[in-house]
């Protein structure tokens, strides 16, 4: 097993609710096992303080149990979920499709659809997130970020700039439930197809009841598959994100689950390089909303990364990037 730490800016500053991001810091995991390589990245979760160093401790300290033979299987006891794990977890799938000279789709019987994913708008003033917008015209889907700054006035910027566009709203936690509620009618006539993560996290019993008109997502507030039932009871949309959740195995398991109940799907990043993106197109497969533009945002992906294509289409991962 090889560690290392990668750190690639970004195109331009990308802020959101409470945080600015310059650089992509992730750590990359690689297995060889004869002969056979596998690979994955994980980025973490800033705001639950993971970081290369953190995420670079947690995978050493399994390191010998790796080496002598733990299974995809076991690390998910071994490991916390995050972005450690889901580092791990992506290479252990990537070893297993080159080992076995499958397709991922092979694997897990899935005959794969290209994906059309948003474009992410961060925030600015009215008229460089308008200008923004106008930017990402090949995409007809945007993620437009926004906090309690004149969120309308923003927002009527980019319909302004894009009315034909798909509109998603991401608050990351930025909204009290007085807020929600006073925007909610706006949003409406702005037609937004779904607002996500409008409270934080544990301030989520407020939507008990409450009967949104535009779906309500939940990010921050469902980690992984032990938070799925609470979440599920509160939201109408889950997004499913592998550093969230520890890798793939793991939001197979939410998929599953969610499909089982008729529960909407997203699947979202943390920014990150298409070796990142490349097993999230696999749980895109399942999705009603998905956000896998993280290359998108940098200065300049990975060799042989995805095809971001006219029309926000995204092809499914060669073999020799991922799976």
């Amino acid at each position: 097993m090889t560690v290392e730490t990668v750190r690639r800016p970004l195109a331009a500053p990308f802020v959101i609710t409470g945080y600015t991001f310059t650089h992509l810091d992730a750590v990359w995991v690689t297995l060889e096992h004869d002969g056979a390589t596998g690979r994955g990245e994980g980025v973490g979760m800033y705001y639950l303080g993971e970081h290369p160093e953190k995420m670079t401790v947690e995978l050493e300290r399994v390191r010998d149990a790796v080496e002598a033979g733990a299974t995809r299987i076991d690390i998910q006891s071994l490991l916390p979920r995050g972005g450690a794990r889901n580092a791990l977890d992506c290479a252990y799938w990537d070893l297993e499709c080159k080992t076995t000279g499958q397709r991922i789709w092979q694997v897990l019987d899935i005959t794969p659809q290209a994906l059309v994913t948003v474009a992410t708008v961060g925030m600015g003033t009215p008229v460089e997130m308008a200008a923004k917008a106008r930017g990402f015209a090949p995409y007809p889907q945007l993620k437009v970020k926004l906090d309690g700054h004149q969120p309308l006035e923003r927002l009527s910027a980019i319909r302004n700039a894009r009315p034909e566009a798909t509109l998603v709203v991401d608050v990351n936690q930025g909204w009290s439930m007085a807020e929600l509620e006073a925007y909610t009618p706006e949003l409406v006539n702005l037609g937004v197809a779904m607002i996500e993560q409008p409270l934080a996290r544990g301030s989520d019993a407020e939507l008990e009841g409450y009967a949104s008109p535009i779906p309500l997502g939940a990010d921050e507030s469902c980690l992984d598959l032990a938070e799925y039932e609470e979440a599920a009871s509160r939201y109408d949309v889950i997004n499913i994100k592998l550093d969230k959740c520890g890798g793939l195995t793991e939001a197979l398991a939410i998929a599953e689950r969610a499909r089982g109940e008729g529960k909407d799907l997203m699947v979202g990043n943390m920014t990150g390089t298409s070796l990142s993106m490349a097993p999230s197109h696999v749980i895109g497969q399942f999705c009603r909303f998905v956000d896998i533009d993280g290359p998108l945002l940098l200065a300049s992906d990975i060799a042989e990364g995805l095809t971001y294509g006219e029309g926000g289409w995204v092809e499914p991962p060669s073999p020799s990037l991922w799976g």
